[in-house]
């Protein structure tokens, strides 16, 4: 059962709408989960790891890596082994610094995220498939409305 079917209609439509959009996210992350494992012989994690790599071109130090990750220290090291191990990012250090480096895509890194971006973008618009161009504009507006309503009103708990 998902956390969605465990809402019933005495529930606020808030909170089935929340569940809804869970469920959603769920769905469409255990399907690219699923296919980077099978195309690409890959995690998730890596993926993402070489995605923000792949925006910083020279690299970020392993604290930026995590903090863009949401993550802890240990995670990214451990796969920043394995790409390392791979040939897929190296490890550069940073000038001024004996104790920090960068960690940066490879040429052969940055072609396997290429590929594997490419059909990662595909895989979501497969997932929004069902709705009219129309729908995905609306739907998009009204999240925009209701992050920045929580960035921007939602009260912090003590």
């Amino acid at each position: 059962m998902d956390l969605e079917a465990r809402a019933h209609s005495e529930h606020p439509e808030e909170l089935r709408l929340w569940l809804r959009m869970l469920t959603c996210s769920q769905q469409v992350e255990r399907q690219v989960r699923a296919r980077l494992r099978t195309q690409f012989g890959t995690t998730l994690p890596r993926f993402d790891l070489m995605a923000q790599l792949e925006r910083v071109p020279a690299g970020l130090k392993m604290r930026e890596l995590s903090a863009r990750l949401m993550v802890t220290g240990g995670n990214v090291t451990g796969i920043t082994d394995q790409l390392v191990a791979e040939g897929l990012v190296e490890r550069v250090d940073v000038e001024g610094d004996r104790r920090a480096y960068r960690v940066r895509l490879t040429t052969r890194g940055r072609a396997q995220f290429r590929a594997m971006a490419q059909q990662h973008e595909q895989w979501i618009v497969e997932a929004f498939a069902g709705l009219a161009a129309r729908d995905i504009a609306t739907l998009h507006r009204l999240l925009g409305k209701v992050k920045q309503h929580t960035q921007h009103n939602f009260l912090e708990t003590p």
